[in-house]
């Protein structure tokens, strides 16, 4: 069975133009109704009716021609509106005095002297109508342009997250390969079996990348299998411990930028690892922050936190500023040395 299909909201179903047309020409049938006159009162809201029909066809005719000429997309160009005024409201007082001489004696009209008045009237009508319609399109154009900039503004960010993923990925992939390189000529099969990882690990990085964000569960999985390739190279020398303190299904349903987790652990074994002759230390942790709905990650090394030759900074700076694209401005990673360890905290602001 085929699943509904969502219509749209209401407000955007409605048909506002005709909706103001309708509501705005009812208004003036019952405005010139009841100040018509009280004789004869079928006559008058006979009339009443008949000159807000006939507004309403000059006024959806004069629509046209403002759209057509480009008057309402180009600027106001009263030079020409308001003689397309005046003669609006000479059709119009010309429709009127017509239906008054069917409905009434022909002796009601006497001189011209009404004629200034009705002139007036209906030019000050179809003045009002465009200049509610200029207001409204001006306020329509406001709203498409704010929704345009929104727009804008998200596709800018996904371009910018896509860049710095387009950098990372590489900068993991020429880790990897290092790592292969330097036991490729030792042990074969432990070489065979980083390959199958590397090819895992770049799926995973692959498949990863077309997503602002992916499950924690995943990220930690990837990370596991590059602390697998590398274990192999560093045998006893990487010792690596795991305390998540977050239950399973919600692991599902925290949300981290791809390789952001990757980045961190990569510059754990490269700076407090592979520097020091004895090997090192590795933690990564996951928990709530204490008296928060948010979530903290740690990855902690052994070592020191220095500036190391050769370092180009783009794993951290770009997991930085992916983490603030793709998890809002409060989320944040944090360097800091303590105890003989070095610390790299992510926060996000809550969970997913």
């Amino acid at each position: 069975m085929n699943a509904p299909l969502h219509r749209p909201p209401l407000l955007t179903r409605i048909n506002w133009y005709w909706t103001f047309q309708l509501a705005g020409w009812g208004a003036l049938t019952l405005f010139n109704s009841v100040y018509g006159g009280s004789s004869q009162l079928r006559i008058v809201v006979t009339i009443a009716c008949w000159g807000s029909l006939g507004g309403l066809l000059l006024s959806h005719l004069w629509h046209g021609v403002l759209r057509r000429r480009g008057w309402a997309a180009n600027g106001l160009r009263w030079k020409r509106i308001l003689p397309s005024l005046a003669l609006l409201a000479a059709i119009q007082t010309a429709s009127v005095t017509a239906a008054f001489h069917v409905m009434y004696p022909p002796d009601v009209l006497r001189g011209l002297a009404w004629l200034p008045g009705a002139l007036l009237f209906w030019f000050g009508v179809f003045l009002t109508w465009t200049v509610f319609y200029f207001t409204a399109l001006s306020l329509r154009r406001a709203t498409h342009l704010e929704a345009e900039t929104l727009r804008l503004q998200l596709h800018g960010r996904e371009a910018a997250l896509r860049a710095l993923q387009a950098q990372v990925n590489p900068h993991f992939f020429f880790n990897s390969l290092n790592s292969v390189r330097a036991l490729i000529f030792e042990d074969r099969e432990a070489a065979a079996y980083m390959i199958d990882q590397l090819a895992n690990l770049m799926r995973h990085a692959l498949q990863s990348s077309q997503h602002a964000t992916v499950p924690l569960s995943t990220e930690l999985d990837a990370v596991r299998a590059y602390l697998a390739i590398e274990e192999c190279r560093f045998e006893d020398r990487l010792r690596v411990s795991f305390a998540i303190e977050i239950s399973a299904p919600e692991l599902e349903h925290v949300r981290v930028p791809p390789m952001a987790l990757q980045t961190l652990v990569e510059n754990a074994v490269k700076y407090g690892v592979e520097t020091n002759a004895d090997g090192g230390d590795i933690s990564i942790t996951a928990q709530r922050s204490a008296g928060m709905d948010a979530l903290q990650i740690e990855v902690a090394n052994t070592g020191e936190l220095r500036n190391a030759s050769g370092s180009t900074g783009i794993g951290l700076r770009n997991a930085r500023q992916r983490l603030q694209l793709a998890c809002g401005e409060h989320a944040s990673l944090e360097l800091r040395q303590q105890a003989g360890w070095v610390y790299a905290t992510i926060h996000l602001p809550e969970l997913a």
